[in-house]
């Protein structure tokens, strides 16, 4: 009995000995790791922000051990989400401008900037984001007499919940010299009877852009910390910005490198003179935090203002097509030029026609570029016989909470015929064999789950319409997870490092309160997260 407890004891201490020590252990849990083979495991080790195996409970727990331990008691575990498209920074700018998303009429819209003002009144230039005139009883554009009324003396511009169209008072047009007699390629000044109503759509809001005050360095590193906390309370970990400064860029990656800043980024440079000429001749710019190797370039407007370039009139707006932002010539030189350089380009395509233009464009662009994994943005309304310009060359960036928001009106603005080609993503996806979604915010809301809703059930927050809008493009669970996360990585040349629970990869993941891929559909918006780590640190949760 002595030689058996000994030699039990003997064993138990080399059995010790020989465990690997990491930094962190997850046991119990129902992990979804989004490899090759969509393979779920129980658990899994952590070591220098990495994971370092992954397997059974059992398996994982007698090769290792580490300081800390998380039983995750069942809970469905993820790979961090990716939001394949948004406005990480503007999100942060909006925090501290009047919120304007979801009123139901103009006089709320008024109310709302009114008693902004009064809790601000150090405020020179008033600022607002989120209006919808489609959302109203009176779906036509606002026009500025009640602002110019209520703010005679004080600037101010209210962005349409798309950011494709302000709405401005008198002073912002005199601040901005914009007159009956200004005229700006790339958009309209919207005009009733020869005057001017205050709506700018596209390149005209250009001109208000530059007349505003410009945001202090604290005041942009608020925008950052405050966009952070709010993805994070989502379970993102790695934010694609669709159109970035070189400032904030920089600003970015300073905050990261100080550890303030844990979000990982991947940096689309906005298309300007100073940002090209900057990155394209030093070079794309990679850490495990910030990627920089693309371009986000404006093909046309949005469909919710009728700034979508169309090959035929709008169905609603006889004579009227739509403009080209960035011109097709331009366009084509671009891709050329960032063909050169080694770079990714990503354009904005809402229309039939910028779609087209895009997608001849990186055609002739790619002909000797052998992986550039350029990525049409929204690739929102494509005619039949342009989808298969889409392949593993040319990838779609679609966004499936604009699918639920246009559908009570996108018919209208397009028609029967062009309708089946819009919000195409099934279709798009089986050209391309992968799908990048995002969610577009903050032109839509942050939350990961109403896009992944959006993309399997196609409903909206009401669970409107019963069955489901145009189910032919709808996608499976497994295929919209991919799209949230390994294929939104590989879209960025980052499938080596994230977007899947895998050896050697970031410890990027999150913890939620019920099981994604089992979940009654329409309890999908409602699910939480409970925490999220990146680099195997928690950011979020208790």
């Amino acid at each position: 009995m002595r030689i058996f407890t000994f030699l039990l004891l003997l064993t138990f201490t080399i059995s010790c000995t020989t465990k690997q020590e990491v930094d962190l252990i997850v046991v119990n849990a129902t992990v979804y790791t989004v490899n090759d083979a969509f393979a779920k495991a129980e658990s899994f080790a952590i070591k220098d922000g990495k994971f370092v195996a992954v397997g059974t409970t059992q398996e994982i727990t007698e090769a290792y051990t580490a300081p800390e331990v998380v039983d995750a008691f069942g809970k469905t575990v993820l790979p961090g989400l990716i939001d394949g498209h948004c406005h990480f920074y503007g999100l942060g700018q909006n925090l501290q401008v009047v919120d304007l998303v979801g009123t139901t009429s103009y006089d709320e819209v008024l109310e709302r900037v009114s008693a902004f003002a009064k809790a601000n009144p150090a405020t020179t230039f008033l600022r607002g984001r989120g209006w919808d005139q489609n959302d109203w009883d009176v779906k036509e554009f606002p026009t500025k007499e009640k602002l110019d009324a209520l703010f005679p003396n004080l600037p101010v511009a209210l962005e349409r919940v798309d950011g494709h169209a302000y709405l401005v008072n008198q002073k912002a047009l005199y601040l901005a010299r914009i007159t009956e007699a200004t005229t700006v390629a790339g958009g309209e000044i919207v005009k009733e009877d020869g005057k001017i109503t205050g709506v700018l759509v596209d390149r005209p809001q250009e001109l208000v852009d530059a007349v505003m005050p410009k945001a202090s360095r604290s005041q942009n590193i608020a925008s950052l910390k405050g966009a952070q906390e709010v993805c994070f309370s989502y379970g993102l970990t790695t934010v694609n910005d669709a159109g970035l400064d070189k400032s904030i860029i920089e600003l970015i990656d300073s905050l990261q490198t100080a550890g303030d800043l844990k979000m990982r980024v991947y940096a689309m440079i906005s298309n300007k003179p100073e940002n090209l000429d900057h990155y394209l001749t030093s070079g794309k710019v990679k850490t495990d935090y910030l990627n920089v190797r693309s371009v986000k370039v404006y093909g046309d407007g949005a469909l919710g203002s009728r700034g979508a370039a169309l090959k035929e009139p709008y169905t609603d707006k006889d004579g009227h097509f739509g403009a080209m932002i960035t011109p097709v010539s331009e366009i084509q030189n671009l891709s050329k030029r960032i063909a050169g350089a080694g770079f990714q380009m990503n354009t904005h395509a809402i229309g039939d026609s910028a779609n087209v233009v895009v997608l001849r464009a990186y055609k002739e662009a790619l002909q000797t570029i052998e992986d550039p994994r350029w990525k049409v943005e929204h690739a929102q309304v494509v005619s039949q016989g342009d989808f298969d310009f889409f392949n593993q060359k040319i990838i779609p960036s679609v966004q499936p909470t604009h699918a639920t928001s246009d559908m009570y009106w996108a018919e209208d603005r397009v028609g029967a015929a062009r309708i089946k080609g819009a919000y195409a993503f099934k279709d798009l996806l089986n050209k391309s064999g992968i799908v990048v979604l995002g969610t577009d915010f903050p032109v839509e809301q942050v939350s990961p789950f109403y896009t992944f809703y959006a993309a399997v059930a196609r409903k909206d927050l009401k669970q409107y319409p019963e069955g489901g809008y145009q189910m032919e493009n709808a996608l499976t669970r497994e295929e919209t997870l991919k799209g949230m996360t390994i294929w939104a990585a590989y879209s960025n040349f980052e499938e080596g490092e994230k977007g899947s629970i895998e050896t050697g990869k970031l410890a990027d993941f999150i913890i939620m309160d019920q099981d994604i891929m089992t979940v009654d559909e329409d309890k999908i918006p409602n699910l939480e997260v409970k925490a999220t780590y990146v680099g195997g640190e928690k950011v979020y949760g208790e």
